[in-house]
This record gives C-alpha cells, sequence and structure tokens, in this order.
C-alpha cells in the first residue's frame, strides 16, 4: 500500500539533458515551498542523451522527493505520462512538460484553483512563444476538439494541468492506446477549470513534435474521441450520391435538347465526376483504415510502456529490474482494470 502524499508532479522527458538540472531545481523549490507533502516523478521516455542517467542520479541524490521511471524504449509523450501516473500517490496529480516552456513557478495556482471543487484545471498559454505553424497547428486541434467533446476549453494542448486521483483513477482504467489525456479527463470531470499560465521560449534544446509527429497527433485526435468521422463520411458521401444523380439526369436532359454532340464534348466533365467519386472513396478508405488498426491493436492488447527501471527512495521500494519489471507487469494491468 503506497503512502499518499498531498500532490504528485508528473513529467515526461525525452532527451531533455539540456533542462533537467534546471527542471528539478526549479520543480525542488516550488514544491518545498508550497509546504504539503510532495513527490516529483520523472518518466524518462527512451532518452539516447543521458538523460535517463541524469534522472537516476536525482532520484538517488533526492530520495524520496524524485521518482525515477526508467521506460525501455520511446513510447511518445502521452504514454509515458500514463506510466508516471501509474506511479503516483498524490491526491492531487499535476502534469508538466520537461522543456521548462511553462514554468513550473506556475504550480501553485493550479494547486489553488483545484482546491476550489474543480476536477480538473487547465491552463491557457498566453503571449505563446511558439512559431507561427505551431501555433495554427494548435488552434485547428483545439477547435475540433471543441466541437467534437462539447468541453469549451482554449487550450488542450498545455501539459501544465492538475487533476484530482478519481480522475487519474478513471484514465487508469482505460486501455485505449492511443489515448489524449486531457480529452480524457475532461469526459470523466464533473467540474473543469482553465486558467492562464504564462509561457517562455525553449532556451536549450529543440522541439520533438515534428510536422510528421503533428499530423499522427491530428489523426489519433480525430479517430480516438468519436465516431463523429464515420458519421460525417456518411453524410458527406449521401450528399456525393445525389450530386451524382442529380448531374446524370442533367446530362440526360441536355442530351435530349441538345443532341448527342453536346453529350461528347462533356466526356472529360464525367471523368472530373468520376476521379472526385474515386477520392471520396479512398478518404472514407482511409478513415475507416485508422479505426480498424485502432481495433487491431487493443485487440492485441499489448502494454502501452514497459518499465525497465523505477528509482525511488521511498520506504520499503527499491530499484526495479527488467526481469523484475516483467513479473510484475500483470499486477499493474490488474491494479489498472481494478482502478485501486
Amino acid at each position: 500500500m503506497k503512502a499518499k502524499v498531498d500532490f504528485s508532479l508528473v513529467i515526461p522527458v525525452f532527451n531533455e539533458a539540456d533542462n533537467v538540472s534546471e527542471l528539478i531545481r526549479r520543480c525542488l523549490a516550488v514544491c518545498r515551498a508550497d509546504g504539503g507533502t510532495f513527490e516529483i516523478i520523472l518518466v524518462d521516455d527512451g532518452s539516447s542523451d543521458g538523460s535517463d542517467e541524469m534522472i537516476i542520479q536525482a532520484a538517488t541524490t533526492y530520495g524520496r522527493e524524485i521518482v525515477g521511471v526508467i521506460l525501455n524504449r520511446n513510447y511518445g509523450q502521452h504514454a509515458a505520462v500514463i506510466a508516471g501516473l501509474a506511479q503516483c500517490r498524490g491526491d492531487i496529480i499535476v502534469t508538466l512538460d520537461a522543456d521548462l516552456q511553462n514554468p513550473p513557478e506556475e504550480i501553485p495556482r493550479l494547486l489553488e484553483e483545484i482546491h476550489k471543487g474543480f476536477d480538473v484545471v487547465g491552463t491557457i498559454r498566453i503571449n505563446r512563444r511558439d512559431s507561427w505553424f505551431r501555433k495554427t497547428a494548435s488552434s485547428l486541434i483545439n477547435s475540433m476538439v471543441r466541437r467534437t467533446t462539447g468541453v469549451m476549453m482554449q487550450d488542450y494542448g498545455c501539459m501544465l494541468r492538475a487533476y484530482r486521483r478519481p480522475i487519474i483513477q478513471a484514465i487508469l482504467q482505460c486501455r485505449e492506446h492511443s489515448t489524449f489525456i486531457p480529452i480524457l479527463a475532461n469526459s470523466f470531470a464533473r467540474k473543469t477549470s482553465e486558467i492562464p499560465v504564462k509561457h517562455d521560449s525553449r532556451s536549450q534544446g529543440n522541439s520533438k513534435y515534428s510536422i510528421f509527429k503533428l499530423i499522427s497527433l491530428q489523426f489519433d485526435l480525430l479517430t480516438s474521441m468519436s465516431t463523429f468521422p464515420l458519421r460525417l463520411l456518411s453524410f458527406l458521401g449521401t450528399i456525393i450520391a445525389l450530386s451524382g444523380i442529380t448531374f446524370g439526369v442533367f446530362l440526360m436532359i441536355m442530351r435530349l435538347h441538345m443532341g448527342s454532340a453536346w453529350a461528347a464534348e462533356g466526356v472529360f466533365t464525367l471523368f472530373a465526376v468520376l476521379f472526385v467519386f474515386i477520392g471520396a472513396q479512398f478518404i472514407g478508405l482511409g478513415l475507416l483504415g485508422e479505426y480498424i488498426g485502432r481495433i487491431y491493436q487493443d485487440v492485441r492488447n499489448r502494454p502501452s510502456y514497459f518499465v525497465s527501471q523505477i528509482v525511488t527512495g521511498r520506504v520499503q521500494e527499491h530499484s526495479v529490474t527488467p526481469l523484475e519489471t516483467a513479473r510484475s507487469l500483470s499486477e499493474t494491468h490488474s491494479f489498472v482494470q481494478k482502478g485501486k
């Protein structure tokens, strides 16, 4: 049985060796100043720049204040956060990016807001220090999420968020492989809030979200939130079919009225219409393929991540070897399913 703490800070880390030391220093200062019991869970998501060694060193140095969770390879930001959430003991859980663009000094404001009775507290990045492309892509994603979920939060892309433990327990019971944590949390929350926070420019390292990863995230959001794209596809298919019938009737009337010469000159128009129909079919097949692929992932029921080592100063806990992790993996899944 894990001893409770007032709040847990979960931070996914991927190739952030330039920021880890400063991140730990600032997070410890903020958490200690709060006065309550806390833990900082640093999850290394398969870093190749030595970030994992720095996390292990910090967990060894600071004892119970820092827990290092080392994944055997890169699984993605949200899988890493889930791995951290499975280890946390706090009544309130705060998530944070490791790049320091969201200042850790904003954490007390989230704790103050969630103590007002909210289940989830999101944040809005003011004076955002990102490229035009990132801002535009984020705006489109946020708009799509609001329309699909009906939850009117302005900034789903900011990792700096606070959750109550029952919300985290509900998230851990979900078995989806494509999990977007803010949306999933809002689907379980009764009362949500959103506060503005500062946003700094990245001083060290580079963004880990390439154009390809942003496009992949867009598909994940489209197919993991609801079946709305399938319904939209059916609606568009109906419109295209009716348009095709209408156009066919029009061609027949014009052929009878103008003669066969006019119809012959419209051959290429027919080809163009045909290509539109073929394109619509391929779009539909692509969306169906996304859903079938996710069904395939869930049916295989493979773990979303594999923890190779846990380094912590908690009482009665120790570093976990890969063999011990393999033995305890089924117990972790049992914990998730029972929502303990």
